[in-house]
């Protein structure tokens, strides 16, 4: 029968540790090719002598994760620039009636050309939550996006959020998308409202997604209400009082990291957060291109790595990033962080990672499976 040994960078068959220069043996077989082997290089080329060879690249893996969208901000004009600036462009865009089902559908579209479709996305509109559930072709977790800064609406606010879920729940079908919760940010959700929602998370088993750290403003804004975020939320939350903490420790102080929420950005952030994050079991999500493009900062990938912390990567929304690619987004990481950034590490956070920001158990590649379950970084889409 005919063999193929693919030959990367890096393979990673899921599990443990990703490999260098690795490869992947199929074998045509009656009901398609499958995997045969996955070793190294010289151990394959050794142990099947007769298998063509194929250079493929940078990587073999499991599908990757697009653990952060915001797919329903897909029609918006790419704006880069402070992200200050950037948070006013979004809100025109959803007073203008941006933020859509035709977008979202738009984004999906564009998520699927990349060749891949588990996806963490967060969801305000009703019609959004319902598509995505229905999708055949996707599976991951559409986050129900929760702001209200008055503390006075918290009990009201989650009264609502409970009978949405449930609504929504019941619309989940197996190995497709699933319903999850995403609190905004700690600054554009009341605290009250905030512990309330971890410990609906907790006791409903939902996975839950906050953004948190994103840029330099957010972390004066809490520490001692100074810098752009003063005057730009003023009006929207005139309730708010800085608690002198980081935004990690503002989440720990309310018991929110007991719920295991998974954290996008990340970037402000001190060695106490990391460590407190890790102790949580947190997740964090890095979406570089976002956060080159909105000036927030560059992520601390090294100190996440010295603690053990499980690193996932998503695009943000078409505002902020220029593609919704995944493989362009750990191309970008692996420029931009350098030695700092492993090809295996950057490989294990896309895929494995991925999977464990949205709760999902990391499939795995193994002598006997189709070689359909092979994701080759860098075919053509």
């Amino acid at each position: 029968m005919r063999r193929e040994l693919l030959r990367a960078e890096v393979v990673y068959n899921g599990f443990g540790t990703p490999r260098p220069d690795g490869a992947i043996v199929l074998q045509e077989g009656i009901g398609g090719a499958c995997i045969v082997a996955v070793e190294g290089y010289q151990s394959a080329r050794s142990g099947f002598p007769d298998a063509a060879v194929r250079e493929v690249g940078f990587a073999l893996s499991p599908p990757p994760v697009n653990a952060h969208t915001h797919l329903d901000l897909s029609t918006m004009p790419y704006s880069p620039g402070p992200y200050e600036v950037f948070l006013e462009a979004v809100m025109h865009h959803h007073r203008s009636g941006g933020r859509s089902l035709a977008a979202a559908e738009a984004g999906v579209e564009a998520l699927l050309a990349t060749g891949l479709g588990v996806v963490g996305d967060i969801v305000a509109l009703d019609e959004v939550m319902r598509f995505l559930l229905a999708h055949p072709r996707l599976t991951g977790v559409a986050y129900w996006e929760v702001l209200e800064p008055d503390p006075e609406a918290a009990d009201r606010v989650l009264a609502a959020t409970e009978e949405r879920l449930r609504m929504y729940r019941r619309l989940e079908r197996p190995g497709g998308v699933r319903v999850g919760l995403s609190p905004h940010t700690p600054h554009t959700v009341s605290a009250p409202l905030l512990r309330r929602l971890a410990a609906l998370a907790i006791r409903e088993g939902l996975p839950l997604q906050i953004h948190l750290a994103e840029s330099p403003s957010e972390v004066a804004y809490h520490r001692d209400g100074s810098g752009p975020f003063g005057d730009l939320l003023a009006g929207y939350a005139p309730d708010w009082r800085p608690s002198g903490l980081t935004p990690v420790g503002y989440l720990r102080s309310l018991g929110v990291l007991e719920a295991r929420p998974t954290l996008v950005h990340m970037i402000q952030v001190v060695d106490e957060d990391v460590r407190e994050v890790q102790r949580a079991g947190c997740v964090v999500v890095h979406c570089p291109r976002s956060n080159k493009a909105l000036e927030c900062g560059r992520f601390p990938w090294a100190l996440y790595a010295r603690h053990g912390v499980t690193v996932a990567f998503g695009t943000d929304s078409l505002g902020s990033s220029p593609s919704l690619s995944v493989e362009q987004e750990v191309a970008f990481a692996r420029s931009w962080h350098g030695a700092e950034a492993s090809p295996l590490g950057l490989v294990r956070a896309a895929v494995k990672g991925g999977y464990r920001a949205l709760r999902l158990t990391p499939p795995r590649l193994v002598r006997g499976d189709p070689a359909e379950g092979v994701y080759i970084w860098g075919r053509p889409c």
